[in-house]
């Protein structure tokens, strides 16, 4: 004999629908009816268009995070015997800043479980980048993943498994095709539930705003970054995030070869202002909460031990660090017209663009070209000459270039005068 259900899908939809505040053991129940099938895609819809439209208190978000949580499996480092931190980005045009910070973090002792995922649309994939380095392997068993954070090299960056919040997964593809993904509170759940069920320690949270950004408006950016801090927070995680501009792409690399070679300049002690200074503060963040804030992040990048630990976490998950990345068969050089100053250059044009060149992709199942995307040659406030190469599309296919152009037609400006620009790190968000 069945057992009887004791809710009502209908009943939670209405319930938020008119604003009212779902008890919380009919939210578990909803979360995990939907999980199992019981609950079907339309009545899930409906309720994600609810909340949408009405919100989330600030516990109904705590317990839909959980309930996520409790979808699947919850993973712990507490045996590693040192302190786990990790950090997650909203994502954004040329953020490459996982590569170099993880093994950054990890060479002052400290475990970082970065578990990553793939690019779609015009944000980039870490995995997707560090798969244009001949052999590296993504899928990690957790007991490679434990002996890899356990031994010296201290960081690992591959896929999460399946075993992890399976519910998100499951409402994150609803979402995606029901004009719900915009929702402040399923945003938070479905990041945080991740997180915290990968049991890490710490975490800090990269929350960007702009035209390259999921969240272009500033202030619901620091709505979000606020949700997120407060359900780590609530949940035992140690959490504080940085509200960071993404109008203007990161760095000088666009895609994903190119990412990676721009991310060892920075690890040898170069590379882009930006990027340094990004990956830098976000270290900062990460050592502070592990309980190391007068850490010389500085210092490890520019003599090697950064390095080194990058190349030791490359070669654990069986990549040449040393080997040739994939380069293009074609390329395009778009130059300034006149001379002046570059005014402006918006960021998700760019990301189209480089996306529209093979380095991205529109479908889950879709693969990308690891040697396709943009190298930028100046930024913003830079002063130009006539016929002075701007920026170079890359691909392998010379087709591919006149869509791209279209994307980046009117994203860039050469003018009088440099541009008024702020800080590239915005606030700094606690609990």
């Amino acid at each position: 004999m069945t057992t009887p259900e004791p809710y009502d899908a209908i009943d939670v939809i209405r319930a938020k629908r008119d604003g009212g505040t779902v008890p919380e053991p009919a939210l578990r129940w909803m979360v995990d009816a939907y999980t199992r099938g019981y609950v079907s895609d339309a009545q899930m819809a409906s309720f994600a268009m609810a909340v949408f439209q009405r919100g989330m208190e600030r516990d109904e978000i705590r317990v839909l995070t959980d309930a996520m949580i409790a979808s699947g499996e919850r993973m712990s480092f507490g045996e590693l015997g040192k302190r786990t931190v990790d950090k997650h980005s909203t994502g954004g045009v040329g953020d490459k800043i996982t590569l170099p910070l993880a093994p950054l973090v990890a060479s002052f002792g400290v475990a970082v479980p970065q578990l990553s995922g793939r690019g779609l649309g015009h944000t980039g994939g870490t995995l997707d980048k560090l798969e244009s380095i001949p052999g590296w392997r993504a899928a990690l068993s957790n007991e490679e993943m434990f002996a890899q954070m356990q031994g010296d090299v201290g960081a690992v960056i591959c896929a999460a498994g399946s075993g992890l919040a399976p519910a998100d997964k499951k409402l994150y593809a609803l979402r995606d095709v029901t004009g719900t993904v915009e929702a402040i509170p399923l945003i938070a759940s479905s990041i945080m539930s991740k997180k915290i069920a990968e049991g890490t320690d710490a975490l800090v949270l990269d929350v960007k705003f702009g035209s390259g950004a999921f969240m272009q408006d500033i202030d619901r950016a620091r709505e979000l970054a606020q949700t997120m801090v407060a359900l780590g927070t609530d949940s035992g995680v140690a959490t504080t995030a940085l509200l960071t501009d993404m109008n203007v792409p990161l760095g000088l690399a666009i895609g994903n070869a190119n990412e990676v070679r721009e991310s060892v300049e920075v690890l040898a002690g170069g590379g882009p202002a930006d990027i340094r200074e990004l990956t830098i503060a976000l270290a900062r963040e990460m050592l502070a909460l592990a309980g190391q804030p007068d850490a010389d992040v500085e210092a490890a990048l520019d003599d090697g031990r950064a390095m080194d630990t990058w190349k030791a976490m490359i070669r654990a998950q069986d990549g040449d660090p040393d080997a040739e990345l994939p380069a293009a068969r074609e390329t395009h050089v778009v130059t300034a017209e006149a001379d002046g100053v570059v005014s402006r250059m918006d960021a998700l044009p760019f990301g189209i663009a480089a996306w529209r060149l093979g380095a991205g992709r529109a479908r889950a199942e879709d693969a990308v070209v690891h040697a396709a995307g943009i190298d930028l040659h100046v930024k913003p406030g830079d002063r130009v000459t006539a016929g002075q190469p701007l920026f170079t599309l890359s691909a392998q296919d010379e087709a591919r270039f006149a869509r791209a152009l279209e994307a980046v037609e009117g994203a860039w400006e050469v003018g009088g005068t440099a541009p008024e620009t702020g800080p590239l790190v915005r606030e700094r968000i606690t609990a």
